[in-house]
Protein backbone atom coordinates (compact mmCIF):
# COMPACT_ATOMS: atom_id res chain seq x y z
CA UNK A 1 0.00 0.00 0.00
CA UNK A 2 0.99 3.49 -0.48
CA UNK A 3 -0.27 4.51 2.85
CA UNK A 4 2.02 2.42 4.54
CA UNK A 5 5.15 4.55 2.92
CA UNK A 6 3.55 7.82 4.20
CA UNK A 7 5.05 8.88 7.53
CA UNK A 8 5.05 12.94 6.49
CA UNK A 9 4.18 15.50 3.80
CA UNK A 10 7.42 15.22 2.50
CA UNK A 11 6.67 11.68 0.92
CA UNK A 12 3.33 12.73 -0.43
CA UNK A 13 5.31 15.46 -2.50
CA UNK A 14 7.60 12.69 -4.55
CA UNK A 15 4.31 10.62 -5.75
CA UNK A 16 2.83 11.14 -9.01
CA UNK A 17 -0.99 12.17 -10.09
CA UNK A 18 -1.65 8.54 -10.10
CA UNK A 19 -0.12 7.83 -7.10
CA UNK A 20 -1.80 10.48 -5.51
CA UNK A 21 -4.93 9.48 -6.65
CA UNK A 22 -4.47 5.75 -5.59
CA UNK A 23 -3.35 7.00 -2.60
CA UNK A 24 -7.11 8.59 -2.17
CA UNK A 25 -8.58 5.19 -2.74
CA UNK A 26 -6.43 3.75 0.37
CA UNK A 27 -7.13 6.55 3.03
CA UNK A 28 -10.90 6.05 1.83
CA UNK A 29 -10.67 2.16 2.76
CA UNK A 30 -8.65 2.85 6.27
CA UNK A 31 -10.93 5.07 7.46
CA UNK A 32 -14.07 3.33 6.60
CA UNK A 33 -12.54 0.37 8.55
CA UNK A 34 -10.57 2.32 11.49
CA UNK A 35 -13.35 4.53 12.59
CA UNK A 36 -16.12 1.28 12.10
CA UNK A 37 -14.22 -0.23 14.60
CA UNK A 38 -13.68 3.07 17.04
CA UNK A 39 -16.21 5.29 16.08
CA UNK A 40 -15.71 9.01 15.13
CA UNK A 41 -15.98 11.40 12.25
CA UNK A 42 -16.47 9.94 9.18
CA UNK A 43 -18.36 11.86 6.62
CA UNK A 44 -16.41 14.78 6.88
CA UNK A 45 -13.00 13.23 6.52
CA UNK A 46 -14.11 11.20 3.16
CA UNK A 47 -15.08 13.97 1.69
CA UNK A 48 -11.58 16.29 2.55
CA UNK A 49 -9.18 13.49 1.20
CA UNK A 50 -8.07 15.07 -2.01
CA UNK A 51 -8.47 18.54 -0.26
CA UNK A 52 -5.77 17.12 2.39
CA UNK A 53 -3.48 15.78 -0.10
CA UNK A 54 -3.55 19.25 -2.07
CA UNK A 55 -2.61 20.83 0.98
CA UNK A 56 0.60 19.15 1.86
CA UNK A 57 1.43 19.35 -1.65
CA UNK A 58 1.64 22.86 -2.14
CA UNK A 59 2.59 24.01 1.66
CA UNK A 60 5.08 23.16 4.40
CA UNK A 61 2.45 23.19 7.90
CA UNK A 62 5.95 23.42 10.02
CA UNK A 63 6.42 26.55 8.32
CA UNK A 64 2.86 27.02 6.72
CA UNK A 65 0.62 27.33 9.97
CA UNK A 66 -2.79 25.17 8.90
CA UNK A 67 -5.59 26.12 11.30
CA UNK A 68 -8.73 23.74 11.41
CA UNK A 69 -12.23 24.99 11.85
CA UNK A 70 -13.83 22.41 14.49
CA UNK A 71 -10.93 20.10 13.18
CA UNK A 72 -13.20 17.12 12.74
CA UNK A 73 -11.96 16.94 9.17
CA UNK A 74 -8.19 16.55 10.29
CA UNK A 75 -8.00 12.39 10.21
CA UNK A 76 -6.66 12.87 6.87
CA UNK A 77 -3.96 15.57 7.83
CA UNK A 78 -2.93 12.99 10.77
CA UNK A 79 -2.54 10.22 8.50
CA UNK A 80 -0.51 12.29 6.33
CA UNK A 81 1.33 13.82 9.17
CA UNK A 82 2.76 9.90 10.25
CA UNK A 83 -0.04 9.32 12.80
CA UNK A 84 -1.41 5.62 11.05
CA UNK A 85 0.02 3.76 13.24
CA UNK A 86 -2.38 5.52 16.27
CA UNK A 87 -5.48 5.32 15.02
CA UNK A 88 -6.59 2.35 16.13
CA UNK A 89 -6.33 4.68 19.82
CA UNK A 90 -8.71 7.16 18.25
CA UNK A 91 -10.68 8.93 20.65
CA UNK A 92 -9.74 6.98 23.70
CA UNK A 93 -8.30 7.03 26.99
CA UNK A 94 -4.44 8.33 26.17
CA UNK A 95 -5.16 7.76 22.55
CA UNK A 96 -4.96 9.50 19.24
CA UNK A 97 -7.38 12.46 19.36
CA UNK A 98 -10.05 13.49 17.25
CA UNK A 99 -9.54 16.97 16.59
CA UNK A 100 -5.84 18.54 16.01
CA UNK A 101 -3.38 18.61 18.90
CA UNK A 102 -0.61 20.82 19.17
CA UNK A 103 0.84 18.28 21.49
CA UNK A 104 0.26 15.12 19.62
CA UNK A 105 2.79 16.80 16.32
CA UNK A 106 3.86 20.09 15.34
CA UNK A 107 2.02 20.02 12.16
CA UNK A 108 -1.08 20.67 14.24
CA UNK A 109 -1.03 24.32 14.48
CA UNK A 110 -3.57 25.46 16.77
CA UNK A 111 -5.80 23.26 18.99
CA UNK A 112 -9.74 22.98 17.66
CA UNK A 113 -12.70 22.07 18.68
CA UNK A 114 -15.08 25.01 18.42
CA UNK A 115 -16.36 26.15 14.80
CA UNK A 116 -15.82 30.08 13.57
CA UNK A 117 -12.50 30.50 15.17
CA UNK A 118 -9.84 29.77 12.52
CA UNK A 119 -9.72 33.04 9.78
CA UNK A 120 -9.48 35.15 13.33
CA UNK A 121 -6.66 32.39 14.89
CA UNK A 122 -5.13 31.96 11.10
CA UNK A 123 -4.96 36.09 10.94
CA UNK A 124 -2.92 36.45 14.10
CA UNK A 125 -0.26 33.60 13.05
CA UNK A 126 0.03 35.40 9.62
CA UNK A 127 0.58 38.90 11.35
CA UNK A 128 3.32 37.43 13.79
CA UNK A 129 5.22 35.53 10.97
CA UNK A 130 4.94 38.92 9.26
CA UNK A 131 6.99 41.06 12.59
CA UNK A 132 8.98 38.18 12.77
CA UNK A 133 10.12 38.92 9.12
CA UNK A 134 9.40 34.93 8.12
CA UNK A 135 8.39 34.07 3.96
CA UNK A 136 5.21 32.11 5.18
CA UNK A 137 1.72 31.74 4.38
CA UNK A 138 -1.31 30.89 6.75
CA UNK A 139 -3.93 28.81 6.27
CA UNK A 140 -7.28 28.87 7.89
CA UNK A 141 -9.55 25.38 6.33
CA UNK A 142 -13.26 26.40 7.05
CA UNK A 143 -16.48 24.59 5.99
CA UNK A 144 -19.61 26.02 5.25
CA UNK A 145 -21.20 25.20 7.88
CA UNK A 146 -18.85 27.68 10.36
CA UNK A 147 -19.80 30.07 8.19
CA UNK A 148 -23.25 30.55 9.70
CA UNK A 149 -20.96 31.83 13.11
CA UNK A 150 -20.70 35.31 13.70
CA UNK A 151 -16.95 35.34 14.71
CA UNK A 152 -15.90 34.31 11.30
CA UNK A 153 -17.17 37.32 9.52
CA UNK A 154 -15.12 39.49 12.26
CA UNK A 155 -12.31 37.44 11.02
CA UNK A 156 -13.03 37.73 7.47
CA UNK A 157 -13.54 41.53 8.04
CA UNK A 158 -10.62 42.39 9.96
CA UNK A 159 -8.43 39.72 7.29
CA UNK A 160 -9.35 41.20 3.79
CA UNK A 161 -8.06 44.64 4.56
CA UNK A 162 -5.18 43.30 5.88
CA UNK A 163 -2.42 42.41 3.04
CA UNK A 164 -1.27 39.38 4.51
CA UNK A 165 -0.25 36.13 3.08
CA UNK A 166 -3.39 34.85 4.58
CA UNK A 167 -5.54 31.92 2.54
CA UNK A 168 -9.26 31.02 3.64
CA UNK A 169 -10.08 27.32 2.16
CA UNK A 170 -13.64 27.09 2.47
CA UNK A 171 -14.53 23.93 2.15
CA UNK A 172 -17.70 23.82 0.50
CA UNK A 173 -19.80 20.04 0.99
CA UNK A 174 -23.65 21.87 1.40
CA UNK A 175 -24.19 25.04 -0.10
CA UNK A 176 -22.40 28.18 -1.71
CA UNK A 177 -22.10 31.45 -0.06
CA UNK A 178 -24.86 32.73 -2.82
CA UNK A 179 -26.36 31.12 -5.88
CA UNK A 180 -24.66 30.06 -9.02
CA UNK A 181 -27.23 31.29 -10.99
CA UNK A 182 -26.60 33.57 -14.79
CA UNK A 183 -24.65 32.67 -17.98
CA UNK A 184 -21.57 35.27 -17.41
CA UNK A 185 -21.61 33.66 -13.42
CA UNK A 186 -21.27 30.33 -14.87
CA UNK A 187 -18.31 31.23 -17.46
CA UNK A 188 -16.66 33.33 -15.21
CA UNK A 189 -16.67 30.49 -12.51
CA UNK A 190 -15.57 27.78 -15.59
CA UNK A 191 -12.87 30.88 -16.44
CA UNK A 192 -11.31 31.08 -13.15
CA UNK A 193 -10.52 27.42 -12.90
CA UNK A 194 -8.84 26.87 -16.16
CA UNK A 195 -4.81 26.85 -15.78
CA UNK A 196 -4.42 29.47 -18.76
CA UNK A 197 -5.85 31.91 -16.71
CA UNK A 198 -3.88 31.59 -13.62
CA UNK A 199 -0.61 31.27 -15.96
CA UNK A 200 -1.97 34.84 -17.47
CA UNK A 201 -2.35 36.23 -14.09
CA UNK A 202 0.75 35.54 -12.88
CA UNK A 203 2.45 36.34 -16.25
CA UNK A 204 0.94 39.36 -15.82
CA UNK A 205 1.46 40.16 -12.20
CA UNK A 206 5.00 39.50 -12.39
CA UNK A 207 5.28 42.28 -14.77
CA UNK A 208 5.37 44.94 -11.75
CA UNK A 209 7.44 42.97 -9.38
CA UNK A 210 7.12 40.94 -6.70
CA UNK A 211 4.90 43.75 -5.11
CA UNK A 212 2.86 44.69 -7.57
CA UNK A 213 -0.01 46.73 -5.65
CA UNK A 214 2.45 49.09 -4.51
CA UNK A 215 2.77 49.94 -8.19
CA UNK A 216 0.51 52.68 -8.86
CA UNK A 217 0.37 51.53 -12.58
CA UNK A 218 -0.71 48.60 -12.12
CA UNK A 219 -3.11 50.07 -9.39
CA UNK A 220 -4.91 51.61 -12.08
CA UNK A 221 -4.89 48.89 -14.91
CA UNK A 222 -6.41 46.73 -11.69
CA UNK A 223 -9.27 49.23 -10.97
CA UNK A 224 -9.78 49.50 -14.82
CA UNK A 225 -10.42 45.74 -15.26
CA UNK A 226 -12.22 45.72 -11.65
CA UNK A 227 -14.98 48.49 -13.41
CA UNK A 228 -15.34 46.64 -16.68
CA UNK A 229 -16.01 43.12 -14.54
CA UNK A 230 -18.56 44.56 -12.06
CA UNK A 231 -20.25 46.50 -15.33
CA UNK A 232 -20.77 43.19 -16.89
CA UNK A 233 -21.23 40.91 -13.67
CA UNK A 234 -22.20 43.43 -10.77
CA UNK A 235 -22.87 40.58 -8.51
CA UNK A 236 -19.26 40.12 -7.05
CA UNK A 237 -18.90 37.69 -4.31
CA UNK A 238 -18.89 38.69 -0.45
CA UNK A 239 -15.12 38.01 0.18
CA UNK A 240 -14.19 40.30 -3.00
CA UNK A 241 -16.33 42.68 -1.71
CA UNK A 242 -13.99 42.04 1.98
CA UNK A 243 -10.60 42.63 0.53
CA UNK A 244 -9.80 38.99 -0.52
CA UNK A 245 -8.38 37.34 -3.92
CA UNK A 246 -11.74 34.93 -4.57
CA UNK A 247 -10.38 31.71 -6.70
CA UNK A 248 -12.96 29.55 -7.16
CA UNK A 249 -15.02 27.46 -6.95
CA UNK A 250 -12.64 24.07 -7.60
CA UNK A 251 -13.53 20.56 -7.83
CA UNK A 252 -12.55 19.42 -4.43
CA UNK A 253 -11.36 15.86 -5.55
CA UNK A 254 -9.43 16.95 -8.50
CA UNK A 255 -5.77 17.03 -6.77
CA UNK A 256 -4.09 18.70 -9.83
CA UNK A 257 -6.72 21.31 -10.10
CA UNK A 258 -6.78 21.48 -6.72
CA UNK A 259 -2.56 21.71 -6.48
CA UNK A 260 -2.52 24.51 -9.21
CA UNK A 261 -5.08 26.49 -7.32
CA UNK A 262 -3.58 26.53 -4.63
CA UNK A 263 -0.05 26.92 -5.93
CA UNK A 264 -1.10 30.28 -7.23
CA UNK A 265 -2.91 31.72 -3.98
CA UNK A 266 0.28 31.28 -2.39
CA UNK A 267 2.21 32.93 -4.74
CA UNK A 268 -0.21 35.82 -4.40
CA UNK A 269 1.18 36.66 -1.01
CA UNK A 270 -2.15 38.44 -0.11
CA UNK A 271 -5.52 37.80 1.56
CA UNK A 272 -7.26 34.42 -0.65
CA UNK A 273 -10.27 32.77 -0.71
CA UNK A 274 -10.05 29.25 -2.25
CA UNK A 275 -13.74 28.11 -2.66
CA UNK A 276 -13.83 24.72 -3.21
CA UNK A 277 -16.66 22.24 -3.36
CA UNK A 278 -16.41 18.72 -2.19
CA UNK A 279 -19.07 15.53 -1.50
CA UNK A 280 -19.55 14.68 2.31
CA UNK A 281 -18.83 10.62 2.61
CA UNK A 282 -17.69 10.64 -0.69
CA UNK A 283 -16.43 7.21 -1.92
CA UNK A 284 -18.70 5.71 1.33
CA UNK A 285 -22.75 5.07 -0.43
CA UNK A 286 -23.62 4.91 3.45
CA UNK A 287 -22.37 8.09 4.14
CA UNK A 288 -22.52 9.78 1.28
CA UNK A 289 -26.50 9.22 1.10
CA UNK A 290 -27.01 9.92 5.15
CA UNK A 291 -23.77 12.25 5.81
CA UNK A 292 -25.36 13.31 9.09
CA UNK A 293 -25.81 10.59 10.45
CA UNK A 294 -21.97 9.24 9.69
CA UNK A 295 -20.53 12.75 10.80
CA UNK A 296 -19.99 11.29 13.97
CA UNK A 297 -20.90 8.23 14.26
CA UNK A 298 -20.44 5.47 17.33
CA UNK A 299 -18.45 2.04 16.17
CA UNK A 300 -20.89 0.09 12.83
CA UNK A 301 -20.60 -2.61 10.21
CA UNK A 302 -18.93 -1.19 7.30
CA UNK A 303 -21.00 -3.65 5.21
CA UNK A 304 -23.98 -2.71 6.01
CA UNK A 305 -23.52 1.11 7.58
CA UNK A 306 -25.70 -0.13 10.28
CA UNK A 307 -24.63 1.48 13.78
CA UNK A 308 -24.35 0.25 17.30
CA UNK A 309 -26.49 2.61 19.37
CA UNK A 310 -28.80 2.69 22.60
CA UNK A 311 -30.99 4.77 24.16
CA UNK A 312 -29.66 8.52 25.49
CA UNK A 313 -30.62 11.69 27.76
CA UNK A 314 -30.89 13.22 24.70
CA UNK A 315 -33.17 10.89 23.08
CA UNK A 316 -35.59 10.75 25.75
CA UNK A 317 -35.53 14.51 25.82
CA UNK A 318 -36.44 14.77 22.46
CA UNK A 319 -39.28 12.34 22.49
CA UNK A 320 -40.68 14.15 25.25
CA UNK A 321 -40.53 17.44 24.04
CA UNK A 322 -42.37 16.00 21.25
CA UNK A 323 -45.14 15.23 23.36
CA UNK A 324 -45.03 18.33 25.17
CA UNK A 325 -45.55 20.01 21.99
CA UNK A 326 -48.84 18.26 21.82
CA UNK A 327 -49.92 19.46 24.01
CA UNK A 328 -48.82 23.26 24.38
CA UNK A 329 -49.08 24.82 21.00
CA UNK A 330 -46.63 27.39 21.94
CA UNK A 331 -43.67 25.44 22.75
CA UNK A 332 -40.72 25.35 20.20
CA UNK A 333 -37.44 23.68 19.60
CA UNK A 334 -34.34 25.46 18.86
CA UNK A 335 -30.82 23.97 18.36
CA UNK A 336 -27.24 25.17 16.55
CA UNK A 337 -27.08 22.61 13.69
CA UNK A 338 -27.52 19.84 16.12
CA UNK A 339 -30.90 18.62 15.75
CA UNK A 340 -29.64 14.68 15.53
CA UNK A 341 -26.98 15.18 18.17
CA UNK A 342 -29.78 16.97 20.56
CA UNK A 343 -32.16 14.57 19.81
CA UNK A 344 -34.39 17.04 18.11
CA UNK A 345 -35.08 15.35 15.15
CA UNK A 346 -38.51 13.70 15.96
CA UNK A 347 -39.49 17.25 17.12
CA UNK A 348 -38.54 18.50 13.85
CA UNK A 349 -40.64 15.98 11.87
CA UNK A 350 -43.57 16.36 14.04
CA UNK A 351 -43.68 20.56 14.12
CA UNK A 352 -41.85 22.13 11.11
CA UNK A 353 -43.14 25.01 11.73
CA UNK A 354 -42.31 25.15 15.39
CA UNK A 355 -38.47 23.74 14.75
CA UNK A 356 -36.19 26.38 14.54
CA UNK A 357 -32.04 25.69 13.18
CA UNK A 358 -30.16 28.62 13.51
CA UNK A 359 -26.88 26.81 12.72
CA UNK A 360 -23.84 27.28 14.39
CA UNK A 361 -24.58 30.37 16.12
CA UNK A 362 -24.98 30.27 19.67
CA UNK A 363 -25.40 33.35 21.01
CA UNK A 364 -27.86 34.07 17.83
CA UNK A 365 -30.38 31.12 19.30
CA UNK A 366 -30.04 32.41 22.91
CA UNK A 367 -31.12 36.04 21.71
CA UNK A 368 -33.71 34.44 19.48
CA UNK A 369 -34.76 32.33 21.72
CA UNK A 370 -35.24 35.47 24.06
CA UNK A 371 -37.77 37.24 21.20
CA UNK A 372 -39.33 34.24 20.94
CA UNK A 373 -40.24 34.23 24.87
CA UNK A 374 -40.54 37.76 25.20
CA UNK A 375 -43.39 37.60 22.33
CA UNK A 376 -45.78 34.77 23.45
CA UNK A 377 -43.68 31.60 23.02
CA UNK A 378 -42.32 29.11 24.66
CA UNK A 379 -38.79 28.13 23.08
CA UNK A 380 -36.51 25.18 24.40
CA UNK A 381 -33.06 25.34 23.08
CA UNK A 382 -31.44 22.20 23.09
CA UNK A 383 -27.44 22.38 22.96
CA UNK A 384 -24.29 21.21 23.94
CA UNK A 385 -23.03 22.66 27.20
CA UNK A 386 -19.52 23.41 25.40
CA UNK A 387 -21.41 24.95 22.62
CA UNK A 388 -23.29 27.34 24.80
CA UNK A 389 -20.18 29.18 26.52
CA UNK A 390 -20.80 31.16 23.45
CA UNK A 391 -23.95 32.69 24.28
CA UNK A 392 -22.97 33.83 27.77
CA UNK A 393 -23.80 37.71 27.37
CA UNK A 394 -27.09 36.90 25.65
CA UNK A 395 -27.71 34.63 28.54
CA UNK A 396 -27.28 36.80 30.98
CA UNK A 397 -28.17 40.25 29.03
CA UNK A 398 -31.18 39.06 26.88
CA UNK A 399 -32.51 36.47 29.15
CA UNK A 400 -31.61 36.43 32.44
CA UNK A 401 -32.37 40.30 33.36
CA UNK A 402 -36.00 40.21 31.86
CA UNK A 403 -36.65 36.31 34.09
CA UNK A 404 -37.53 35.47 31.07
CA UNK A 405 -38.68 31.91 30.65
CA UNK A 406 -36.51 30.17 28.46
CA UNK A 407 -36.26 26.39 28.90
CA UNK A 408 -32.50 25.41 28.14
CA UNK A 409 -31.90 21.32 27.16
CA UNK A 410 -27.95 21.09 28.37
CA UNK A 411 -26.71 18.03 26.51
CA UNK A 412 -23.37 16.79 27.36
CA UNK A 413 -22.93 17.86 30.23
CA UNK A 414 -20.02 16.65 32.33
CA UNK A 415 -17.15 14.88 31.08
CA UNK A 416 -17.46 13.22 27.22
CA UNK A 417 -15.23 11.08 26.87
CA UNK A 418 -14.06 10.34 23.37
CA UNK A 419 -14.52 13.76 22.21
CA UNK A 420 -12.07 15.42 24.47
CA UNK A 421 -11.15 18.55 26.15
CA UNK A 422 -13.16 20.84 23.91
CA UNK A 423 -15.96 19.29 24.41
CA UNK A 424 -16.30 18.68 28.08
CA UNK A 425 -19.05 20.11 29.35
CA UNK A 426 -17.67 21.38 32.77
CA UNK A 427 -18.30 24.63 32.70
CA UNK A 428 -22.17 25.49 32.31
CA UNK A 429 -22.27 25.04 36.23
CA UNK A 430 -20.07 27.70 36.96
CA UNK A 431 -20.99 30.38 34.54
CA UNK A 432 -24.93 29.48 35.40
CA UNK A 433 -25.15 29.35 39.02
CA UNK A 434 -23.72 32.79 38.75
CA UNK A 435 -26.08 34.17 36.09
CA UNK A 436 -29.42 35.67 38.24
CA UNK A 437 -32.92 34.73 38.08
CA UNK A 438 -31.29 31.56 36.62
CA UNK A 439 -32.85 27.75 37.79
CA UNK A 440 -30.69 24.90 36.99
CA UNK A 441 -31.59 21.20 37.98
CA UNK A 442 -30.07 17.98 37.44
CA UNK A 443 -31.82 14.97 36.76
CA UNK A 444 -29.86 11.38 37.55
CA UNK A 445 -32.49 9.17 35.27
CA UNK A 446 -34.69 9.87 32.20
CA UNK A 447 -37.53 9.75 34.59
CA UNK A 448 -36.27 12.96 36.91
CA UNK A 449 -35.46 14.45 33.81
CA UNK A 450 -39.29 14.23 32.40
CA UNK A 451 -40.52 15.47 35.73
CA UNK A 452 -37.86 18.72 35.56
CA UNK A 453 -39.08 19.19 32.10
CA UNK A 454 -43.10 19.07 32.15
CA UNK A 455 -42.41 21.57 35.13
CA UNK A 456 -39.67 24.02 33.32
CA UNK A 457 -42.02 24.48 30.08
CA UNK A 458 -45.34 25.15 32.86
CA UNK A 459 -43.43 27.88 34.68
CA UNK A 460 -43.84 31.61 34.46
CA UNK A 461 -40.60 32.13 36.86
CA UNK A 462 -37.49 32.78 34.87
CA UNK A 463 -35.15 31.04 32.98
CA UNK A 464 -34.56 26.84 33.46
CA UNK A 465 -31.19 24.99 32.55
CA UNK A 466 -31.84 21.44 33.06
CA UNK A 467 -28.45 19.86 32.07
CA UNK A 468 -27.99 16.28 31.77
CA UNK A 469 -25.18 14.03 30.85
CA UNK A 470 -23.77 12.36 27.54
CA UNK A 471 -24.95 8.38 26.71
CA UNK A 472 -27.74 6.55 29.63
CA UNK A 473 -28.91 6.39 32.90
CA UNK A 474 -27.34 4.25 35.55
CA UNK A 475 -28.21 1.88 38.62
CA UNK A 476 -30.16 4.94 40.54
CA UNK A 477 -34.02 5.50 38.97
CA UNK A 478 -35.91 6.51 41.53
CA UNK A 479 -37.76 9.82 40.69
CA UNK A 480 -37.05 12.69 42.84
CA UNK A 481 -37.08 15.58 40.91
CA UNK A 482 -40.27 16.93 42.73
CA UNK A 483 -37.81 17.85 46.41
CA UNK A 484 -35.22 20.54 46.25
CA UNK A 485 -33.03 17.34 48.41
CA UNK A 486 -33.40 14.14 48.85
CA UNK A 487 -31.63 11.70 51.43
CA UNK A 488 -30.77 8.86 49.60
CA UNK A 489 -29.10 7.30 52.83
CA UNK A 490 -28.67 7.69 55.92
CA UNK A 491 -25.30 7.90 57.91
CA UNK A 492 -23.65 9.55 60.88
CA UNK A 493 -19.93 9.35 60.22
CA UNK A 494 -19.75 11.24 56.93
CA UNK A 495 -22.23 13.41 54.30
CA UNK A 496 -21.73 12.87 50.44
CA UNK A 497 -23.38 15.11 48.43
CA UNK A 498 -23.74 15.54 44.81
CA UNK A 499 -26.20 15.92 42.03
CA UNK A 500 -26.70 14.38 38.54
CA UNK A 501 -25.24 10.89 37.88
CA UNK A 502 -22.64 11.30 40.20
CA UNK A 503 -25.16 10.13 42.61
CA UNK A 504 -24.48 6.26 41.21
CA UNK A 505 -20.75 6.99 42.18
CA UNK A 506 -22.04 8.15 45.61
CA UNK A 507 -24.29 5.39 46.68
CA UNK A 508 -21.44 2.76 45.46
CA UNK A 509 -18.80 4.80 47.55
CA UNK A 510 -21.12 4.49 50.42
CA UNK A 511 -21.38 1.22 50.31
CA UNK A 512 -17.51 1.09 50.05
CA UNK A 513 -17.40 3.32 53.19
CA UNK A 514 -19.65 0.65 55.38
CA UNK A 515 -17.53 -2.47 54.28
CA UNK A 516 -15.08 -0.51 56.18
CA UNK A 517 -17.23 0.57 59.01
CA UNK A 518 -17.83 3.80 58.02
CA UNK A 519 -21.45 5.09 57.69
CA UNK A 520 -22.30 7.50 54.75
CA UNK A 521 -24.86 9.92 54.30
CA UNK A 522 -25.52 10.27 50.70
CA UNK A 523 -27.43 13.81 49.60
CA UNK A 524 -29.25 14.26 45.92
CA UNK A 525 -29.50 17.65 45.05
CA UNK A 526 -31.92 17.80 41.75
CA UNK A 527 -31.19 21.95 42.08
CA UNK A 528 -27.83 23.66 42.08
CA UNK A 529 -28.90 27.42 41.66
CA UNK A 530 -30.75 28.86 43.28
CA UNK A 531 -29.01 26.82 45.98
CA UNK A 532 -30.50 26.26 49.65
CA UNK A 533 -27.88 25.76 51.99
CA UNK A 534 -28.63 22.39 54.28
CA UNK A 535 -26.34 21.60 56.93
CA UNK A 536 -26.24 18.29 58.58
CA UNK A 537 -24.87 18.00 61.93
CA UNK A 538 -24.46 14.86 63.84
CA UNK A 539 -27.34 13.86 66.67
Amino acid sequence: MILDTIHSPADVRQLSLSELEMLSGEIREFLIQSVAQTGGHLSSNLGAVELTIALHRVFDTLQDPLVFDVGHQAYVHKLLTGRKDQFHTLRQWDGLSGFPKPYESPHDAFIAGHASNSVSVALGMARALALQGKDSSALALIGDGALSGGLAYEGLSDAGGSKLPLIVILNDNGMSIQPNVGGMHRHLRDLRCQPSYYHFKKWYRSLFGKQPQRNPLYRQIHKVKTSLKRAIYPKSSLFEDMGFVYLGPVDGHDIQQLTQTFDWAKKLQCPVVVHVKTIKGKGYRFAEENPGKFHGVSPFDPKTGVTKSGDSFSSHFGAELVALAGENPKLCGVTAAMADGTGLSPFEIAYPERFFDVAIAEGHAVAMSAGLCKTGMRPVFAVYSTFLQRGYDMLFHDVALQSLPVVFGIDRAGLVGADGETHHGCLDVQYLCQIPNFTVLCPSNYAEMTTMLHWATSQEEGPVAIRYPRGGEGEFIQDTALKTTVELRSGADVTLVGYGMCVNHLLEAAHTLETLGVQAKVVKLNRIAPLILVIYKKP
